[in-house]
């Protein structure tokens, strides 16, 4: 008789997660054709050839407090997952972040003898680090994307492997020159990038502090431009006088001077763009009460963390202010101020230290692997 084709699990349940796992796809369908791939994801995992049953669009939230109205959603998809590893229907469950939900996945796999490969590791080195014990016995492989993780699970037996950054993977952007013509900007105008997040929770949050940092830059001559970073479906109140662009991101990184970023993976697309930035954090009251008791790192921004040093400015909670945003981003806007310099060589050694692409490639060796 013909031997079965493999068939994985696909766990990436929300846009970023879906964007890395859609490459992923790719490559395993390329390494082992006729591979059957059920996802929650969304529509790069679609593409790249998944079965996407379980539309992320369910499931997406952001914060210990908004998840609370999707935990009836998230449990019922956690045992139907398990009935399905229990009955032997998947060799392989490949998750990609979303730890509230992938962690639990993982154990459910591993209680039912399926392998389990995580990629993009739960920031437990951020989190209560004390917790990598359970995911030590919930893994088969870890494919970490940040290269300070392999040492810190390491410790916590956890085999990992840095296979390097998505982000690093992504084609080319366009030219600073090239950036500019195609949004209509001078070649010697002052422009600032706002970043306020893909997230509806991001975007409401950070967006009217953004704003109005971005008005009292114009208005004291402090820039020239302000160019937006918009989602398709992204709502921008208030934003008439800026270049509201609803495309590829790299293009609004490629023409800026500057950023005001939200904090997370948008920072390291500043850090390889070598744009100057100061980064944002701002969330539920109830979900900052609980991370200011359960953060065990220095920084918030992923470029501070890979540096190892206060690369960037972070601005957190009630700091988030139109008067603070301004007055951190105003001298980064002048190429020739200390602090631009500084900053822009510190990102140069966070680039060396995030090395080279192939992370897609390298993810789905490790999965062939497991499969056998």
């Amino acid at each position: 008789m013909a031997s079965q084709p493999p068939r994985v699990f696909l766990s990436a349940g929300e846009p970023s997660g879906d964007l890395h796992g859609g490459e992923v796809v790719r490559k395993l369908k390329a390494t082992l054709p006729g591979i059957i791939i059920d996802a929650l994801g969304g529509p790069r995992a679609a593409a790249a050839g998944a079965r996407v049953l379980h539309p992320m669009e369910r499931y997406t939230v952001l914060g210990f407090v908004e998840v609370l109205s999707k935990i009836p959603a998230h449990l019922k998809l956690l045992r139907l997952l398990e009935d399905q590893f229990r009955s032997g229907t998947y060799d392989l469950a490949l998750l990609i972040d979303y730890p509230g939900f992938n962690v639990r996945l993982a154990e459910a796999a591993r209680r039912h003898g399926v392998k389990v490969l995580y990629y993009i590791a739960p920031q437990l080195w951020a989190w209560r680090p004390e917790r990598a014990k359970r995911l030590a016995g919930a893994v088969d492989r870890l494919a970490a994307v940040l290269p300070f993780e392999p040492v810190f699970f390491a410790r916590h037996g956890i085999r990992a492997e840095y296979v390097g950054h998505p982000l690093l993977d992504r084609s080319p952007p366009p030219s600073h020159q090239a950036a500019r013509q195609s949004l209509g900007i001078g070649a010697e105008e002052r422009v600032l990038g706002l970043f306020p997040g893909s997230r509806p929770q991001e975007t409401a949050r950070l967006w009217a502090p953004f704003r109005e940092a971005s008005r009292r830059l114009l208005a004291s001559d402090g820039c020239d431009r302000v160019v937006v970073a918009g989602t398709a479906e992204g709502s921008y109140p208030g934003s008439e006088g800026f270049l509201l662009h609803r495309g590829a991101p790299e293009t609004v990184f490629a023409a800026a001077d500057a950023a005001l970023a939200k904090s997370g993976t948008t920072t390291l697309e500043a850090a390889l763009a070598d744009v100057p930035m100061v980064v944002a954090y701002r969330v539920h009251p109830l979900t900052s009460w609980l991370a200011r008791r359960l953060i065990t790192v220095p920084w918030i921004s992923l470029v501070n963390l890979v540096a190892e040093a206060p690369v960037v400015e972070e601005l957190t909670q009630r700091s988030v202010t139109p008067e603070r945003l301004a007055e951190a981003v105003r001298p980064l806007l002048d190429p020739e101020n200390p602090k631009t310099r500084e900053q822009r060589a510190a990102l140069c050694t966070v680039r060396e230290r995030l090395g080279g692409g192939g992370a897609a490639a390298r993810v789905a060796a490790m999965a062939a692997e497991l499969i056998g």
